[in-house]
């Protein structure tokens, strides 16, 4: 029987039946002689239970555990969190992760476990000792990492079991995405399910042989705790150590064999037009016609859906199908922005919702959540002409440069959901920064509103409008655990329209009370304890949200945004990009004096020495030490991957249409090709997630789903499009196709697992237009012009300005740039496809009208 992995790929006979045997033994291994179900969670949710050598529920569905769960297909309660450990008590016990930069291994410093961070240190104790690797891989704001962290990291008769027994390796998953991909896609195909935190075990040579998530500490009825799972693995070691060994070796052969994505011989490009329609079929299927967005509870925003349905429609402006795709993504955008997902008081949104009309949300706030959705919000203001979308974008930005804002010009990576609610508490409540009571807006906002119905006051009118309740306003089925007890999460529940019809005020009043009230709440908010700030800063995740700056500056023509764009590409210059060994870095932080600092990797150096010996063009002498310590005399920062150059790339040519510098599409092009470099596969085309080349990365995956980000692969195919027609490029144009080739039996059958890549398909299809303006850059008349392109969607456009300096790089790389010149002493805009031009015109309604056709 042919078996569907929950990865979404299938599998040869030989590669199912070695899965099979893998799911078989991990089962055996853990049941002993009662077949239990192994407890498993993923981060932020009710823990799933899911039976080992059981079909996932996963299998059926063709995604990715990534993508699926934020479809919404599985339910998950928002968390519960009860951390909180006294910070002022001195620690019992300091292991390795005390000298790491990562938020979420110092957030494991103090365990009575023997941690270790990746790297050689740990591989050669395990090889040494021959002792089984114990893995635990989670992110900072993670609420079941903590929970795990509390039952069973500070257990002192766990930590001394796992110490004596198992090397503990402890990864921060944002900082090392390629371990954290390995061993979640055999996560996913030996158990069907997956998420964080991540707990598997591996040979001393890296092999994996059972893997699991969350992990209760003892025994509950038929779930195993990791005292009992530990104990078994230990005695499994010892009396049957070859075969988990051969089973290891087995799994990850058949998963080498699984994850393989390439180009067939002769296979050609799949049709654009009908990937598309198939892809917009299958998010209607899938959409949820009342409040928006797709499937039931859990709900997550899912901006990649929703830019594909707003490109969808740029293609299909007058058929049925392209007024509904852009109905659905208008519809999720402005209920996203009533919901309680989107925070009303300090702006920004939330991961999640954990019920189907975006009200009660889990309170972790990502950037990369941010950046993608003030695209998703301002490529709304540009469809519809709706201020309410500009508003939300230019509120996503103001939450990030209040909050996740660095002085150096970086962006932070993230918010916890969990706080203390008050500074005497000692326990940590998802939420607790965010809600509110009935009572403390009543307080707060005591004031009678002159020439309101009924003598209202202030709290009246806020707490009708945005569904505030005496009692709290928060189901018992969305707070299984009480934390949000007589707790109120604001939603907008009426227009300002209704709002002020009802207390007999105008919309203007209300909308200044409203405004006011908000502010009120927001000084209140700053004197709480806040939720727990992880300063890692990804050079991916910092590459999108500066497409996000870039993009809603270039739209509502705001200086002060396309400022702040170029401080964040200039901080990725100076932080984030070594000069010398000519690599983007993929992270840094803010350290204890404030100052931008990297991350120790001893094996970052040996695999450019490595790599040095292959290739020959680095040298050793070009890796800079960062730090100088006993343990490590010459430490440098993690290599970046294939999401950093990506991300960066895409950000840094919005940054370039935005502004029309040319020095940033010049590091644009230099990025590419040292992409091209590290990651192409020349035999299969894509790009490899990480270095291929890197010995302790076991698997070559290239990521084949966008989910809560867009696949790498995804945003390449675009910026080889894009880089194409700025540079005249031809050959990147190929290499798109060739990317997107490979893909191609995904984009035919499940094209909703890449929406972003459909775009892609589409961009190919449609072929990429240059809008070009000939004028001088201060110009009015060409400023003019610039905005009228700048107030469209058009995603199938590339935006350059001609100044008339033909010694300048753009007209070096596009010689038919000397052809065009302005008309009548007048900035003039020309639309050219394939480097041959329409006629030129010079009136931005005439533009709008040209780029409209």
């Amino acid at each position: 029987m042919m078996l569907r992995l929950g990865f979404a790929w299938s599998t040869s006979s030989n590669t199912t039946k070695h899965i099979a045997q893998a799911r078989l033994f991990t089962g055996s291994l853990l049941r002993k002689d009662t077949p239990y179900t192994l407890y498993n969670s993923r981060c932020s949710g009710l823990p799933q239970a899911l039976q080992f050598g059981q079909k996932s529920v996963l299998a059926s569905t063709g995604l990715s555990w990534d993508s699926f769960r934020s479809s919404g297909a599985v339910f998950f309660s928002m968390a519960s969190g009860s951390d909180g450990p006294d910070t002022l008590k001195s620690p019992k016990h300091t292991n390795r992760l005390s000298k790491e930069k990562s938020s979420y291994l110092l957030q494991h410093a103090h365990n009575p476990v023997d941690w270790y961070p990746w790297g050689q240190e740990a591989f050669d104790k395990a090889q040494s000792e021959d002792k089984p690797i114990f893995l635990s891989v989670g992110y900072s704001t993670c609420h079941w990492c903590h929970v795990m962290e509390r039952e069973s990291f500070e257990d002192e008769e766990i930590g001394k079991i796992l110490s004596e027994n198992f090397v503990c390796i402890k990864v921060d998953r944002e900082e090392r995405p390629d371990v954290d991909k390995v061993y979640m896609t055999f996560v996913q195909a030996t158990s069907g399910g997956g998420g964080w935190p991540m707990s598997v075990w591996l040979t001393p040579d890296l092999r994996p042989f059972i893997g699991g998530t969350y992990f209760p500490p003892r025994d509950s009825g038929r779930r195993p705790g990791l005292k009992t799972v530990l104990l078994r693995i230990i005695e499994q070691w010892q009396s049957n150590r070859e075969t988990l060994k051969s089973t290891g070796e087995r799994v990850l052969e058949a998963l080498r064999k699984g994850t393989e994505i390439s180009a067939s011989p002769g296979e050609t490009l799949p049709s654009g037009p009908d990937v598309a329609n198939r892809c917009y079929q299958q998010l209607a299927h899938s959409y949820e016609e009342e409040y928006g967005g797709f499937r039931e509870a859990p709900k997550f925003p899912s901006p990649v859906n929703l830019m594909f349905l707003m490109s969808f429609w740029t293609v299909n402006r007058t058929s049925s199908e392209g007024a509904e795709a852009l109905q659905m993504a208008l519809h999720t955008l402005r209920m996203m922005a009533l919901g309680g997902i989107h925070d009303h008081v300090a702006q920004g949104f939330h991961r999640y919702s954990t019920d189907s009309s975006w009200h009660v949300p889990h309170f972790e706030k990502m950037l990369y959540d941010q950046a993608q959705l003030a695209v998703a919000y301002i490529t709304a203001y540009q469809v519809s002409g709706e201020c309410l979308f500009a508003d939300v974008a230019r509120d996503v930005l103001l939450y990030v440069s209040r909050d996740l804002s660095d002085k150096s010009g970086g962006f932070y990576s993230a918010e916890d959901a969990d706080s203390f609610p008050t500074v005497e508490s000692t326990e940590k409540r998802e939420g607790a920064f965010c809600v509110w009571t009935a009572g403390e807006i009543r307080e707060l906002l005591p004031d009678i509103v002159e020439g309101a119905a009924g003598g209202a006051t202030q709290a009246d009118i806020f707490m009708h409008h945005y569904g505030v309740k005496e009692q709290g306003n928060v189901a018992p089925d969305q707070d299984p655990h009480g934390e949000l007890q007589g707790q109120n999460v604001l939603i907008v529940r009426y227009s300002v329209e209704l709002t002020a019809a009802h207390f007999s005020i105008s919309v203007d009043r209300l909308s200044e009370l409203l405004s006011d009230a908000r502010a009120k709440l927001a000084e209140v908010r700053k004197a709480r304890p806040p939720p727990h700030l992880d300063t890692k800063m990804l050079a991916s995740w910092n590459g999108l949200m500066l497409s996000g700056f870039a993009r809603v500056g270039a739209v509502l023509g705001d200086k002060a945004l396309l400022e702040r764009a170029e401080r964040a590409a200039c901080f990725l210059q100076e932080h984030l990009w070594d000069e010398e060994g000519q690599r983007i870095l993929h992270s840094c932080y803010r350290g204890n004096n404030m100052e931008v600092e990297q991350v120790e990797s001893t094996v970052y150096v040996n695999q450019m020495n490595r790599f040095n010996a292959k290739e020959g063009f680095i040298h050793k002498s070009d890796i800079s030490c960062f730090y100088h310590d006993d343990s490590n005399p010459c430490a440098s920062p993690i290599a970046g991957f294939l999401d950093d150059y990506a991300f960066v790339v895409s950000g840094v040519l919005d940054l370039f249409e935005a502004t029309q510098r040319v020095r940033w599409l010049q590091w644009a092009e230099g990025l590419q090709l040292r992409q091209d470099q590290l990651f192409w596969d020349s035999h299969g085309s894509g790009y490899f997630c990480s270095d291929p080349s890197d010995p302790t990365v076991l698997l070559a995956l290239k990521q084949d789903q966008d989910g809560a980000e867009p696949s790498a692969n995804s945003v390449s195919a675009m910026n080889l499009l894009r880089l194409s027609h700025l540079t005249g490029r031809q050959d990147w144009i190929q290499r798109s196709q060739e990317l997107l080739t490979a893909f191609s039996d995904r984009l035919i059958k499940v094209p909703i697992a890449l929406p972003d890549m459909v775009r892609s398909v589409m961009a190919q299809h449609y072929t990429l237009k240059q809008i070009v303006i000939c004028g001088q850059p201060d110009a009015e008349d060409t400023a003019s012009l610039i905005s009228c392109v700048n107030s469209l969607f058009l995603p199938h456009k590339v935006l350059m300005l001609a100044d008339g300096n033909t010694e300048g790089f753009l007209y070096q790389r596009l010689p038919i740039l000397s052809s065009l010149v302005p008309q009548d002493g007048k900035a003039t805009a020309y639309k050219c496809e394939n480097f041959a031009c329409a006629l030129p015109v010079t009136c931005p309604q005439e533009l709008r009208r040209l780029l409209l056709e």
